[in-house]
C-alpha cells in the first residue's frame, strides 16, 4: 500500500520527506510535479475506501487535500506517502487519537519533533510488547503440532 502525509499545502511544501518516514520513499505512480490523483486512483492505489480517506480528511488525520477548480479532490506524491505511514501507524495498533495527535505536532513543524518521537516510542513499546506476547503464543501452537505430529 503506498500512502502520503498531507499537511496545509504552506507548512507541507517545506517539509523535507524525512517528515514522512527514515526509510526511501516509495515508488509512486507518476513523478513528482505530475501527482494530481483523484480519489477513485488513491482507492486503487491504497485500498482504503473513499469514505476513510474523506474520514481522514474529517477528523484530521489529513489536513489538506488540494483540490481541482471544480472542487474534487486531488491527492499528490505527498497524500500516498502520508497514507502509507498512516497504514503502519494502524498496523501498530496505534489508537486513531494518536494518530490525529501525531498529524497536528507534524503540521506544527519541526518544534514538535521530540513531542513525536515520545508518542513513537510509546508506540513502539506497545508493539514490542504484542510481539513478546505473539511470540509465547507462537511457542504454544509449534508445541501442539509437535504434538499431534507425533501422534499421528
Amino acid at each position: 500500500m503506498t500512502v502520503l502525509q498531507t499537511t496545509p499545502v504552506t507548512a507541507q511544501r517545506s517539509q523535507s520527506s524525512a517528515d514522512v518516514c527514515s526509510g526511501p520513499p516509495p515508488g509512486h505512480p507518476r513523478p513528482d510535479g505530475q501527482d494530481r490523483y483523484t480519489i477513485s486512483e488513491v482507492v486503487a492505489f491504497t485500498g482504503l475506501t473513499a469514505h476513510t480517506l474523506r474520514w481522514y480528511e474529517r477528523i484530521g488525520l489529513m489536513a489538506h487535500v488540494d483540490r481541482s477548480h471544480t472542487g474534487q479532490r486531488r491527492y499528490s506524491n505527498r497524500d500516498l506517502d502520508w497514507l502509507d505511514l498512516v497504514g503502519k501507524l494502524r498496523l501498530t495498533g496505534m489508537p486513531v487519537a494518536d494518530m490525529v495527535r501525531y498529524a497536528e505536532l507534524v503540521r506544527e513543524g519541526e518544534g514538535t519533533y521530540e513531542q513525536r518521537r515520545e508518542l513513537l516510542e510509546e508506540t513502539r513499546r506497545d508493539v514490542q510488547a504484542r510481539i513478546a506476547e505473539l511470540q509465547d503464543t507462537l511457542a504454544v501452537l509449534d508445541r501442539k503440532i509437535t504434538h499431534y505430529s507425533r501422534g499421528a
